[in-house]
């Protein structure tokens, strides 16, 4: 069985967390016109136009979306309605790209993401400084290799086809912007994911829907989809929903065989904490003072930060 420690110079796999924030870091940007197309899952490719109350609008470069901006706050009395001159290609989160044709398929594509509101998406508020190199080793044929990364879309797609027997590290330092526009140097793992997590945090391009935490938890059972602890754990909490009450209990549940534990949700040096208190060995293992990564109304994601990382994932049931 492989391991694999989760400290600052590790190497990781297509399942670490780093590995998917980073992929999120490279997913296409797909807020910055959400005043024209509602969705922060697609884009619109430009160059195209739209129409708002009888000003056709050329939107050329991103700096145009402010036009629409300005000519929808210019008078309260219009209708502000943005009219896309169709056709347009849209770009997904994901780099895939479909014409659009007219309104109506437009209007069932907004359709369609609203169906996923809870989708994660891409992570604002921090650009990579390429080329980056990435070292791979394949554990079925223990061979090693290294790759060039030159854009968002490589770095997406790099991830995106990685395998299970593939461990990989990068190679630093690497220089990121973030959101103030500030340029800065990661010199390890522990660095890009703190960095990461200030994104998500502060830049408000990431924090478009206010939840609440506490409310969150206490909403409907979890399941745990990924645990890691010194190495991944997740198996032994399958077939486990756990339900968080007002009360500060906790029941976790496996078949006909519950048990109740204790939760409390703190602040501490600006960091939401959820410390959870189990008493049976298999569950006492989640007693840690977890750090709240982030969440929404189906995913809560939490870490623990000492000499190693470890992680603590919670999913909708």
């Amino acid at each position: 069985m492989d391991e694999q420690k989760n400290d600052g110079q590790a190497t990781i796999t297509s399942v670490s967390p780093l590995t998917t924030y980073m992929q999120r870091v490279a997913m296409v940007p797909t807020v910055q016109d959400n005043i024209i197309d509602g969705s922060t899952y697609c884009t619109i490719k430009l160059p195209y136009t739209v129409t708002v109350n009888n000003t056709q609008i050329a939107i050329n470069t991103t700096a145009d979306y402010q036009k629409v901006s300005d000519n929808i706050s210019a008078s309260a009395t219009d209708d502000d309605i943005v009219k896309i001159d169709f056709p347009v290609t849209m770009v997904y989160y994901n780099y895939i790209e479909k014409n659009i044709p007219n309104k109506a398929d437009f209007d069932s594509l907004i359709d369609y993401w609203n169906l996923y509101p809870d989708l994660l998406s891409k992570i604002n508020g921090l650009n990579i400084n390429y080329p980056i190199t990435i070292n791979i080793y394949n554990s079925a044929n223990q061979i090693g290799s290294s790759v060039s990364i030159i854009s968002d879309q490589a770095f997406f797609n790099f991830i995106k086809n990685l395998s299970s027997s593939q461990y990989i590290s990068l190679q630093y330092p690497i220089s990121v912007v973030n959101y103030h526009n500030q340029t800065k140097s990661i010199t390890n793992n522990s660095d890009f994911e703190n960095a990461i997590k200030y994104a998500i945090d502060y830049c408000p391009e990431n924090n478009l829907v206010s939840l609440d935490f506490e409310a969150t938890i206490t909403n409907g059972s979890w399941i745990i989809p990924y645990f890691f602890v010194d190495s991944e754990k997740t198996a032994s909490y399958s077939g486990y929903s756990f339900v968080f009450k007002s009360d500060q209990s906790v029941v976790a549940t496996k078949g006909a065989i519950s048990e109740t534990g204790h939760w409390e949700c703190n602040i501490l040096n600006g960091v939401k904490e959820l410390k959870l208190n189990f008493n049976t060995e298999l569950l006492g293992k989640l007693n840690y003072n977890w750090k709240l990564f982030e969440f929404n109304n189906s995913q809560i994601r939490l870490r623990d930060v000492n000499n190693s990382t470890n992680y603590l994932y919670f999913e909708k049931q």
